[in-house]
């Protein structure tokens, strides 16, 4: 058993991540990685993130001397899997990262200078086997090539290969890709061939962090078989190797990719296979580590629980099982990118490659398998055979080596029986078509692993030349020696360059336009076209090529969107060479005709009069900064004239509303007014009523009243007793009073703070609940006056009293609510005169007296004491009255000038604070 060796590599900065100022968070040291989180401070705790692997490989600054190359990857991972593989292990390679990582480049790599795993791989493959010139040793190479988009299947390397391939399970081989092509290779100019080949077949697309964002899984598989004779038993032996070269699909976000459409669909189907194998390596980690625990009931069954293994939930884990924690040695690159902008991405991939790690895969040599397997697959085909015939079912091999069977018996109990196999993907079958159906597919493989060297070389020629035949239909032009497929320059024929943003796939694809008419479309086009092209705005017949007398016109059909040199046609055209044609959104061709000159780049620069001379070759980005530039004139223009309608409808729309609060503002000001009037009118006839003495009343003078009290009362003397009745009982109600209080003396409280904040004084009114206890008692001068009508005495348990806030003293008093009316008539008296003191003696007399001797009925409330209690309270009183001023007050030399202001009260030295029973004892 080994583990998975895992290894990290960190690219360069990219265009993209330079443009926004990126800045590197990596750091490697041997084979510890470590991420900074950019978020946090540098001295927080969890700022950095450490992780050991088998390799980290420093490929972040080329001029530096810790750099890793291609070379160092290669021969810490890529040779010890293929000596695993000379060995009869199966081997596996995958990488694995976000968009844009650099997993392609690691594995394909770019150019021949710059090869990656994969073909480094398979030229030491061949070097191995030409250095080994033992007679005894013979070897044979297969390869296969497919990619997996969308969760379907595709064949790289067959053109014939319509639709999807099928992937199966055998109980024996496990899953396997069923009509895959496997093409024999005799030397590393075969494989290097064929890879080019897939490479331009394999769906690539731009996204915003990878303009040319691979969108599909490709597996590479090398089927290594060994053959080695031994002279003493006369038996040869055979190992077959299977190596897996795996180039994921970056995982992506939908909003840093800014997918969409085709390309959010594909990035949802890659996340989710993404997702599976993350679930699968989890899982085998989980199971890995929890191997070797005791035998604990508890142990037992969370092992238990976690030996299902989602493989079958993506193609993808499905058929990499035997590769995550089977019959295989693996090894896992995971390229990250070494932005903070990437940071979320690449700390994901590290903790992707930190559960890898953990997994145990148990490699065996594969030796003689074949000869088992097919013997069991003969015994397996006789066994059908013989169930079929029992049954009266004769089988024989049909065209092309369809197995068919014809019926003996028509009331066959095997034939009524129904099959409800969900998985069957005709609908309901019947078990003797299930047999049969089983039955090819072993003699299938039977054929397949019997079949001769010399077979499987016929047939990949065929494949070739079949292949050769596809792309000639396609206009696509081949060497004649057939080998490379790629450009070629004609002598005569004018022609089509396919150009690409990736430089590897630029003008590798020639289309021919013959003399006469060439038709351009899509395949579903009611007349065969001779170029079919598939992508979004492309009609199906979309337009026509037109070779006459060497004089090529491009002829669009009206609903058709061509472009000549960033110009939009829709009338003929003549063609120069040089010219760039985009067809339809995502088409770009260049086109050459041999037999006119070829004209300086420059001059029909100047024709179109747009871009600078020198801007570079008329590549794809050329071909596309024209389109852009074209185009974003009338752009302009029509930006500007939206712009304008803009502008006009808002300032239509702000001079609607604008008129619209206008109207509204001058309908709430006029009844806020109207409001204001019917309060002051309120405000003045309660102040003069509240004012006037009982003496007054008896006056009758003209005082205004407020409409709402000028109805007459008619009452009966019945209803007067009901009244009275129901007033007696309504004044014992305690809430029912404090809120008469409350409601009745606010508007004199906000009169009270609204003048001393005019005259500037430092003195605040509030309302405030006092309420009566043994130990703390109500003040004579708080108590509510007493009305002598009444047979027995009442004292509240709670009052409303106004809390006086002196601030220029820093005291606190209480005013009865009497006590705040009559210290408010003197206040709009001082307010009214405009002065702080008093003008006259008199006024001053006024003050002393309304304080010193109140009016007769505020004594009255001493008539029901005792004479001696009545002596002892104004005694008390006078000592209240006549106490010193606190010498602690900062203006107690100010309160003794004559003027006395109604804003503040004298205070004594000394005041009570409640009351206490203290034994006599204590007083000795």
């Amino acid at each position: 058993m080994s583990s998975v060796k895992v290894a990290v590599r960190v690219r360069p900065f990219n265009s993209r991540e330079m443009s926004r100022n990126a800045e590197c968070i990596i750091e490697m040291e041997g084979a510890t990685t470590r991420i900074t989180n950019p978020k946090m401070p540098a001295s927080a705790k969890d700022a950095i993130k450490s992780f050991n692997f088998d390799y980290s490989y420093w490929s972040h600054d080329p001029s530096g001397s810790l750099f890793h190359g291609q070379d160092v990857v290669y021969q810490d991972l890529g040779e010890e899997m293929l000596q695993h593989a000379f060995q009869g292990y199966n081997v596996c390679i995958f990488a694995y990262g976000q968009t844009g990582a650099g997993k392609s480049y690691t594995m394909m790599g770019k150019g021949e200078k710059d090869e990656g795993i994969i073909p480094r791989l398979c030229k030491d493959l061949f070097v191995k086997i030409n250095e080994d010139n033992s007679p005894e040793s013979q070897y044979s190479v297969e390869v296969s090539y497919m990619e997996i988009y969308c969760e379907r299947v595709r064949d790289l390397l067959n053109p014939n290969a319509k639709g999807n391939l099928r992937v199966r399970e055998h109980p024996l081989l496990g899953p396997y890709v069923e009509d895959l092509s496997k093409l024999a290779v005799t030397s590393y100019a075969d494989i290097h061939d064929l890879m080019d080949e897939g490479n331009k077949a394999r769906t690539v697309a731009a996204t915003n962090m990878n303009e040319s964002s691979s969108r599909s899984h490709a597996v590479f598989t090398i089927i290594f078989t060994q053959h080695k004779h031994d002279a003493d038993s006369g038996l040869t032996a055979e190992k077959v190797s299977k190596i897996s070269l795996v180039d994921l699909a970056g995982s992506e976000r939908a909003e840093s990719t800014g997918a969409k459409g085709t390309r959010l669909k594909e990035g949802a189907n890659i996340n989710k296979s993404l997702t599976t194998l993350g679930k699968v390596i989890s899982a085998l980690a989980e199971q890995s580590g929890g191997g070797g625990g005791g035998g604990g009931g508890g142990t037992n069954k969370k092992k238990k629980k976690g030996e299902f293994i989602p493989y079958r939930d993506s193609v993808l884990t499905w058929l990499l099982r035997e590769n995550l924690g089977g019959n295989s040695k693996t090894a896992m690159v995971a390229a990250i990118s070494p932005a903070d902008i990437n940071y979320d991405e690449t700390l994901s991939t590290l903790r992707y490659a930190d559960r890898a790690k953990q997994i145990v895969c148990k490699a065996i040599v594969n030796e003689d398998s074949n000869a088992k397997l097919i013997r069991e697959l003969k015994e397996e085909i006789s066994r059908l055979r013989n169930l079929l015939k029992a049954e009266g079912i004769e089988v024989e091999e049909g065209p092309g080596g369809k197995v068919t069977y014809v019926r003996e018996r028509a009331a066959s109990e095997l034939g009524r029986q129904i099959s409800t196999d969900p998985k069957s993907p005709g609908g309901p079958l019947t078990i003797a078509e299930e047999a049969v159906d089983q039955l090819q597919e072993n003699e299938k493989l039977v054929a397949e692993f019997t079949e001769t060297w010399e077979n499987k070389l016929r047939r990949a020629e065929s494949i070739r030349q079949q292949r050769e035949a596809v792309f000639a239909e396609m206009g696509v032009a081949i060497k004649e020696d057939g080998e490379t497929v790629g450009f070629f320059q004609p002598k005569k024929t004018p022609h089509l360059v396919n150009l690409n943003p990736d430089s590897s796939l630029s003008e590798c694809l020639l289309y021919y336009l013959k003399v006469g008419l060439t038709r351009i479309g899509s395949p579903g086009a009611n007349i065969p076209q001779d170029i079919q092209l598939v992508g979004s705005h492309i009609i199906n017949e979309h337009c026509v090529f037109q070779n006459s007398d060497g004089i090529v016109t491009l002829k669009p059909s009206p609903d058709a969107l061509c472009y000549v040199n960033g110009r939009k046609v829709t009338c003929d055209v003549t063609l120069k060479t040089g010219s760039r044609v985009i067809l339809g959104k995502n088409h770009v061709f260049r086109f050459h005709h041999p037999e006119q000159p070829r004209e300086r780049l420059d001059d029909s620069i100047k024709d179109e009069g747009k871009l600078s001379p020198g801007s570079g070759p008329a590549d794809w980005e050329y071909a596309h900064s024209e389109l852009l530039e074209r185009e974003g004139v009338d752009l302009k223009l029509e930006m500007e004239q939206k712009m304008r309608e803009m502008e006009e409808q808002w300032r239509r729309e702000k001079e609607e509303a604008s008129q619209a609060f206008q109207q509204e503002r001058k309908k709430y000001e006029d009844q806020i007014e109207s409001l204001q009037k019917q309060v002051m009118e309120q405000s003045m006839t309660m102040s003069m009523i509240s004012s006037m003495t009982p003496d007054e009343f008896n006056q009758e003078e003209d005082l205004y009243v407020n409409p709402i009290f000028e109805a007459e009362c008619n009452w009966t003397e019945r209803e007067y007793e009901l009244a009275s009745w129901a007033f007696s009982k309504w004044r014992i109600h305690q809430f029912t009073s404090l809120r008469d209080d409350l409601w009745g003396n606010a508007v004199f409280l906000k009169e009270a703070n609204a003048i001393s904040v005019e005259l500037k004084k430092r003195v605040s009114f509030q309302f405030s609940l006092l309420s009566s206890t043994l130990y703390s008692s109500f003040p004579p001068d708080l108590l509510p006056i007493r009305d002598p009508d009444e047979e027995e005495e009442r004292v509240p348990r709670t009052v409303v009293v106004v809390e006086v806030q002196d601030n220029k003293n820093n005291a606190s008093h209480f005013w009865s609510l009497e006590k705040l009316r009559q210290r408010l008539e003197l206040m709009r008296h001082i307010y009214n005169g405009g002065g702080e003191g008093f003008d006259s003696p008199g006024e001053e007399t006024l003050l002393c007296t309304m304080e010193q001797n109140p009016p007769p009925r505020c004594s009255q409330r001493w008539v029901h004491l005792s004479p001696n209690m009545q002596r002892l309270e104004l005694m008390r009183e006078m000592y209240q009255n006549d106490a010193e001023i606190s010498p602690s007050s900062p203006d107690s030399a100010q309160d003794k000038q004559p003027g006395i202001d109604p804003f503040y009260d004298r205070f004594p030295w000394f005041r009570r604070v409640g009351k206490a029973v203290v034994y006599l004892s204590n007083l000795m």
